[in-house]
């Protein structure tokens, strides 16, 4: 992959079209689990280009994963970008023109659509079993080259293709792809002209045997119905713009102007992930940071003022936003800058009067008080008695150690298994409910042979830093599943720092092998 960046004039892009008269832009998460900070970090970033131009914000809700996808992770989305401050124009709670904004309501428009690439010999039904397509895989990488399997590869014989269809066999519907190598000109707005080849773009799915639309068509379809002009997004996604431009010129639409982000990165310049970094905006809603900070810290990443100004509010990042001051170094996303930034925030923009209302908001309000209160009066004889009993609840990390397990009639691997075992099933679990978590943990413990009292004792410890606390799984309902999954990883890497890739890997087998 090759890209030259391209110039500027005037803080202007210079592109092979001019802006249009109004600019519009989206924000499309997939409602399969936590809302991540990459998708603010993306939203944001997609919210000031189209503001500062004048333009509109949309957010649609990519659903297509029907067996992951959940109205729980949704909402938390929207709450979340909402809790931001970033605000849609159009979308699946405030509605608009183009809608529907959810795309499990819009299977009967990709079905129009598919049945036209394939009248017009774009696409073509594959019967491919799963053992058939390893196969060719497989030969392909003895091979050596690229991995991609192409139309000519997954052809069957007209008679095997007539056997299956009268068998019903399930079929998926592909896109037609060159069929050989070469260069595929891929225009950005950050890296200029990206030179992708097409030997490593596969016959692509379109639908899948359920019907319903994979990513790649349901993007297209929808960014052109939406009237999306720009499509700000994470670099992970380059190498699936030469199926997204090939899908528009088979339309004979005109393709939305590309800018692919740099992703965020760990301080070890590892890709952002939730074993290094937390990474749910909810948990660091739950932690007490405030949303001006965040934002601002998300602002940063991988931007400036041209000031060089590090505070800033959303106002003023829009007001001064160009595209071209995005650097393409992976932006480091450090959890002790943002700490830094959102104390000069608590500081510096907060009355003693205003921080004490975000205190009582955040964790002191009567709605809070009164889902602690029924766990907390049993156990006081007087009021002074309810803040040692329950700070855990309005604390962010624990101080966990390993003395914390010390008294734990429990090894070392056995512990670190139970801890690593339980947050891989929470991470799972797609209803946060007391029952389903007890459940999940009674059956955990039971595939682990050990007592569930005794299974429960690290959790507690995690959770609480006691185990003569109430009940952990109350305790986990009621912080939620972002501070709860946080604090057990944050109790193994306190305990047992970061897990290598051997013993992941072993660990991995063991949990495999219990029937999951």
């Amino acid at each position: 992959m090759r890209a030259s960046r391209p110039l500027k004039a005037n803080n202007c892009l210079i592109l092979f079209r001019k802006l249009p008269m109004t600019i519009r832009t989206r924000i499309a998460p997939s409602p399969t689990g936590d809302p991540h900070v990459g998708t603010a970090y993306i939203a944001l970033f997609n919210y000031c280009f189209a503001k500062s131009q004048g333009g509109q914000f949309l957010l649609r809700i990519e659903d297509t994963d029907q067996v992951r996808s959940t109205r729980e992770s949704e909402q938390a989305i929207l709450d979340s970008l909402r809790w931001l401050g970033l605000d849609w124009d159009e979308g699946p709670d405030v509605g608009g023109p183009h809608g529907p904004y959810r795309q499990s309501d819009r299977s009967e428009i990709y079905q129009t659509y598919c049945d036209e690439l394939l009248a017009k010999g774009h696409a073509f039904k594959c019967y491919r079993t799963p053992e058939e397509l390893d196969a060719l895989r497989d030969a392909r990488r003895e091979q050596g080259g690229f991995a991609a399997l192409k139309p000519s590869e997954l052809a069957l014989p007209a008679d095997e293709v007539a056997k299956r269809e009268a068998a019903g066999m399930p079929y998926v519907i592909r896109m037609v792809v060159p069929e050989g190598e070469g260069p595929c000109p891929i225009e950005d707005m950050l890296r200029g002209t990206i030179e992708l080849d097409w030997g490593q773009v596969d016959a692509q799915v379109l639908l899948k045997s359920d019907g319903l639309p994979t990513y790649h068509l349901a993007n297209v379809v929808d960014d052109h119905l939406m009237g999306i002009t720009h499509v700000l997004r994470g670099e992970e996604w380059i190498n699936s713009a030469p199926k997204h431009k090939l899908l528009y010129e088979y339309f004979g639409w005109d393709m939305p102007v590309l800018c692919h982000l740099p992703l965020l990165r760990n301080p070890d310049k590892s890709k952002l992930s939730k074993r290094k970094n937390p990474t749910s905006i909810l948990y660091y809603k739950d932690m007490g940071y405030l949303p001006e900070g965040l934002l601002n810290y998300l602002g940063r990443m991988g931007w400036s003022m041209p000031d060089e100004s590090e505070k800033f509010t959303l106002e003023q990042m829009i007001a001064n936003f160009d595209i071209m001051r995005v650097s393409l170094g992976g932006p480091i996303f450090d959890v002790e800058k943002l700490d830094w930034l959102n104390g000069l925030w608590i500081r510096e923009n907060l009355s003693e009067e205003q921080l004490a209302e975000r205190l009582h908001h955040w964790a002191f309000n009567k709605e809070r008080l009164m889902q602690l209160l029924p766990f907390a009066q049993t156990r006081m004889n007087k009021l002074s008695d309810f803040a040692p009993l329950m700070a855990f609840m309005a604390a962010g990390q624990l101080p966990i150690s390993q003395a914390s397990f010390a008294d734990l009639k429990m090894e070392e691997d056995q512990l670190k298994a139970v801890l690593q075992f339980a947050l891989w099933r929470l991470e799972a679990l797609r209803t946060w409910e007391r029952d389903a978590i007890f459940n999940e943990l009674k059956t955990l413990a039971g595939q682990m042979d050990i007592k569930v009292k005794d299974f429960l004792a690290p959790l507690f410890i995690a959770i609480a830093g006691t185990t003569a606390s109430f009940s952990v799984m109350d305790s986990m309902t009621l912080l939620g599943p972002d501070m709860s999954r946080a604090r057990i990883r944050h109790a193994l890497n306190s305990v047992f720092g970061e897990i290598g890739k051997k013993q992941a890997k072993k660990l991995e087998k063991a949990y495999e092998l219990l029937g999951n």
